[in-house]
């Protein structure tokens, strides 16, 4: 048996202890369109050329820090898969997303995207289930521009019910076979604070051999009929079966009328019951990542309340042992 479990946590996107670094600026349609030609391309450029920058700033942060999980925006390229405008984002920055690829794995960094809740495939509308193979691709090809990082994941949510869970659930393994197989292979599933359970999401990670990146707040949110620790040694066969080291998300809810909502940092009460389960379970090591709303300042203040407890011991400033 184990005698010990290690944690390392990241965050997502900005890093809030920096000036300057929200790695997401844009610019509306509305506004772009009324540019000229020459002033839409140079405002793309620059605006998608910042954006590249802040991230590096954040990546030499996060290893000064030795914080070795990081959520990229998905938002780096400004108006990416509008329909209207089609630009090519990787060939003038094709030195910078190498760039970043160098960084992380020289560095052994474990990066990911999250698109938006809008890339769902279980709508009966085959347009949107167009646009989020659109915006799949969209991320994969960025990190096909960064070299692809080893076990770098996209993360979605199954989508909406539509009235019928089990009719969209059914739609989903149909509008899923439209995303390419080399994408499908370093996607993820998460369990959501509404509609589909722990159980649920899961049932559907199996069927299409996908990991579950399992939110500890979303379940907590909207429970299973199955306890978790029932649920648990399936979540972690869906990592066995692709060699992958598990990832969670943490947060914790603002207040109990704000059950769904991020509180600022996280608190340790709320989730210490799931990490005395995980120690349970046998696993030697997992990664977090944190997704309360003062992003890496809650992310170290997290890493050192859990060090002041007995039986915890900080690894590095990015990382902690539970004996």
């Amino acid at each position: 048996m184990l005698l010990f479990m290690d944690i390392r946590f990241g965050y997502v996107s900005t890093a809030l202890n920096l000036w300057n670094t929200t790695p997401s600026k844009t610019i509306t349609f509305t506004r772009w369109s009324g540019l000229s030609p020459d002033e839409q391309t140079n405002k793309l450029l620059t605006i998608t050329k910042q954006n590249i920058e802040t991230t590096k700033r954040i990546l030499h942060y996060n290893i000064a820090h030795e914080i070795t999980v990081y959520r990229f925006s998905s938002s780096i390229v400004p108006l990416a898969t509008h329909p209207d405008v089609r630009w090519d984002y990787i060939t003038p920055f094709k030195q910078d997303w190498a760039e970043i690829g160098e960084l992380v794995n020289k560095h052994s960094l474990r990066v990911s995207f999250h698109p938006n809740a809008f890339t769902l495939f279980t709508s009966p509308n085959q347009d949107v289930t167009n646009k989020a193979v659109e915006d799949m691709v969209y991320h994969y090809q960025l990190l096909e521009a960064m070299g692809m990082p080893e076990h770098a994941l996209i993360n979605i949510h199954v989508g909406g019910s539509y009235g019928d869970k089990q009719k969209a659930i059914q739609r989903f393994h149909t509008n899923s076979k439209k995303i390419p197989t080399d994408i499908k292979k370093c996607m993820t599933l998460e369990n959501d604070d509404k509609t589909y359970t722990t159980e649920e999401t899961l049932q559907v990670c199996e069927y299409e051999d996908i990991p579950l990146l399992f939110d500890y707040h979303h379940h907590i949110a909207n429970p299973s009929d199955s306890s978790l620790e029932e649920l648990f040694p399936r979540i972690l066969r869906t990592w066995d079966k692709r060699g992958w080291k598990p990832k969670i998300h943490i947060s914790s809810p603002r207040s109990e009328k704000e059950i769904r909502a991020h509180a600022s940092n996280v608190d340790v009460d709320f989730i210490m019951p799931f990490i005395q389960l995980l120690k349970k379970t046998g696993i030697a090591e997992i990664d977090f990542i944190i997704e309360a709303n003062n992003k890496d300042i809650a992310m170290m203040k997290l890493i050192e309340d859990l060090s002041s407890l007995r039986g915890i011991n900080r690894l590095t400033g990015g990382s902690i042992r539970i004996k």
